[in-house]
């Protein structure tokens, strides 16, 4: 054999290639924006029974079967109105009453599911408190996972319970923002629309056409798509191994002299888990929920085989809401102030998604200085850079990408393990999450949960000039801005809260697989993602147990629910108003110094609010990094 010397690809080459993805990705994205935007906007604007390229002549049949189903007295296309609208109260209440339904459906699913069909494998119920945390999970639309798909859930439970959850928890999302988009733009209205009405067109008209077409996509990309149990395929590498050898009551055999005796394991072939999972997965990244049908979520080749099912993937992360935002400008008239909001997501977006590639691409010093590349001497940079717990089929670039996206999304979904980013490059999603899931944000709630952003900006810009605060013509009175407030505050109080108690109490700190500054950055990201209502996990967290399945389950009903009512009436107290003509005085709020503004605003308030439990966790760790 000749000895060849392996020399490593530089930083220049290796951020070269992934920023050509990165852009990529993001010119692909806004592409996208104004065709989806203007279809959701004629999907929400319409009438029932009626739809934007035959979809109303295709599904209008199920649109009237549901009303009729849920008591929904619709009057014939054309009429004015067709169907009877609600105030923010009665709204409310019906959004409330429905998630609850949901909650329990799920629960009921997975505690009964040994008892039902589509259970090829005949797994057990669930139990108690992984079931509670479960439902509340995917009925909040965060999707945090405690368990491994393919080894709790049966089939039955995946589809009708968490599939299912999927969809109407992103179709909450959706209506709660277009209820307040209607109460930004009515005039002394008392209604702000139908949540029956609502939730059926928003599901039937976007979300199902959409996912089909996806999980078509990631079929044809090897997603795996069957109701067949389970396949026992033979290795085309047998391998062996040893293990510790035990008697017939499970203690260790000894030898003659006291050592522990071992025994050689064979292994010739290997499980392989399969189900109707392309259909999950596809209505799983479009409605920013993010649980994987397998426990490798999108790192698990039958859920992400490819370079193309990854960026189909992590592009449907983000569709819905970056062309809410084109949609949310053509409902109020004026389409200035959908790109306004739109441009302030990006501002900050791209720049922590590159910050995110560059930490990752530099790779770890001190990797690199103990595993020098042969007859080369050790670099400060990793070569390759940080390629632990990524897949190689996706690399540096393709896992970056995704972790910004999933955090900045509610979504969740990992196709790398985040907790073996660098400390810097775990700081990015995590900060991104402490932001408020506004940032893109999940389906409807990250846009309204940026219009909460809204207000608060348009207020302190109000003081700053001496002026009545106003957006779209309608008066900024202190109710709305207190429920702003609320809405802004409750994630930020859940997420410090919940990793105050878990650091304090043994039962938290006891489920750490690493002490120290990592250790508290594992439960300071599981509350982060709780309390934004995001689901992805740090990794090295033991959380299913009954105190972290209770704690963060809490976590996650109360930070979406106690935003979305907060929301609601602000809708409700705006559709009242009437609009104040334009003056001199008044504040533009589709201009770039505004777009500054509000983006200053976010900042400034998930600075001030996590840098400090920032500080004890991955600052800290990297400082010991560059110190080491």
């Amino acid at each position: 054999m000749i000895p060849h010397t392996l020399t490593p690809p530089t930083l220049a080459t290796i951020t070269g290639h992934g920023a050509l993805q990165i852009v990529l990705y993001v010119v692909v994205l806004l592409a996208m924006v104004k065709p989806l935007g203007w279809f959701m906007a004629r999907v929400f604007e319409g009438v029932p029974g009626s739809a934007p390229l035959g979809l109303g002549v295709a599904l209008g049949w199920l649109e009237r079967l549901t009303y009729r189903l849920c008591g929904v007295r619709v009057s014939p296309i054309g009429s004015t109105p067709a169907y009877a609208e609600m105030g923010w109260k009665p709204y409310a209440v019906g959004i409330l009453l429905f998630n609850a339904l949901g909650f329990i459906a799920v629960y009921g699913l997975q505690r009964l599911q040994h008892a039902l069909p589509a259970n090829p494998v005949g797994l057990g119920p669930v139990e108690g408190w992984s079931a509670f945390n479960t439902s509340v999970s995917f009925v909040s639309n965060t999707n945090w996972q405690g368990y491994g798909g393919e080894v709790t859930m049966s089939y039955l439970t995946q589809m009708l319970g968490l599939g299912v959850q999927n969809f109407l928890s992103a179709a909450t999302g959706i209506a709660v923002l277009v209820a307040l988009i209607r109460g930004l733009s009515r005039r002394s209205a008392a209604t702000i629309g139908n949540c029956w009405v609502d939730l059926t067109r928003v599901t039937l008209y976007v979300l199902l056409p959409l996912s089909s077409l996806l999980a078509v996509a990631l079929v044809s990309q090897g997603v795996v798509q069957t109701f067949a149990k389970p396949q026992e395929v033979a290795l085309t590498v047998p391998l062996s191994y040893s293990e510790p050898a035990t008697n017939d009551d499970g203690g260790a055999l000894k030898s003659a002299d006291g050592r522990d005796q071992t025994k050689t394991v064979a292994v010739a072939t290997q499980t392989v888990p399969l189900g109707p999972a392309a259909s999950q997965i596809a209505i799983k990244q479009l409605g920013t929920n993010g649980g994987g049908f397998f426990n490798a979520n999108s790192a698990h080749p039958l859920e992400n085989p490819t370079p193309l099912s990854n960026f189909l993937q992590v592009l449907a992360i983000l569709l819905i809401p970056a062309a809410l935002c084109w949609t949310f400008g053509e409902m109020v008239r004026d389409r200035r102030q959908g790109w306004a909001v739109l441009a302030a997501m990006l501002v900050i977006f791209i720049p922590l998604l590159t910050a995110t590639y560059w930490f990752e691409a530099q790779g770890n010093p001190r990797v690199a200085a103990a595993a020098p590349i042969v007859d080369q001497s050790p670099s400060p940079l990793a070569p390759g850079g940080n390629m632990e717990g990524k897949e190689a089929r996706f690399g540096i670039a393709g896992s970056a990408t995704w972790a910004a996206a999933t955090t900045a999304a509610s979504n969740g979904s990992v196709n790398s393990m985040h907790d073996s980013f660098t400390p810097l490059g775990g700081l990015v999603p995590m900060w991104l999450m402490q932001l408020g899931e506004v940032v893109f944000g999940g389906v409807g709630s990250g846009l309204y949960g940026m219009l909460m952003f809204v207000i608060v900006a348009v207020f302190v810009a109000g003081l700053m000039v001496g002026r009545t605060p106003e957006y779209l013509g309608k008066k900024i009175d202190p109710f709305e801005m207190k429920m702003a407030a609320i809405a802004v505050l409750v994630p930020c109080a859940l997420t410090l809260l919940g990793t105050a108690v878990a650091v304090l109490l043994p039962q938290g700190t006891s489920s750490t697989s690493n002490p120290g500054p990592h250790g508290f950055s594992q439960i300071l990201y599981a509350f982060s993602s709780a309390g934004n209502n995001n689901g992805s996990a740090f990794a090295g967290l033991s959380a299913n147990t009954p105190f972290y399945n209770l704690l963060l389950g809490l976590a996650m009903w109360f930070s979406r629910f106690w935003i979305i009512v907060p929301v609601l009436a602000v809708a409700g107290s705006l559709a009242t108003k009437k609009v104040t003509p334009t003056t001199n005085g008044t504040l533009p709020t589709h201009t770039p110094v505004f777009v500054l503004m509000l983006v200053a605003v976010v900042i400034i308030v998930g600075a001030l609010t996590f840098v400090p439990a920032l500080a004890l966790g991955p600052i800290v760790e990297q400082l010991q990094l560059a110190g080491n």
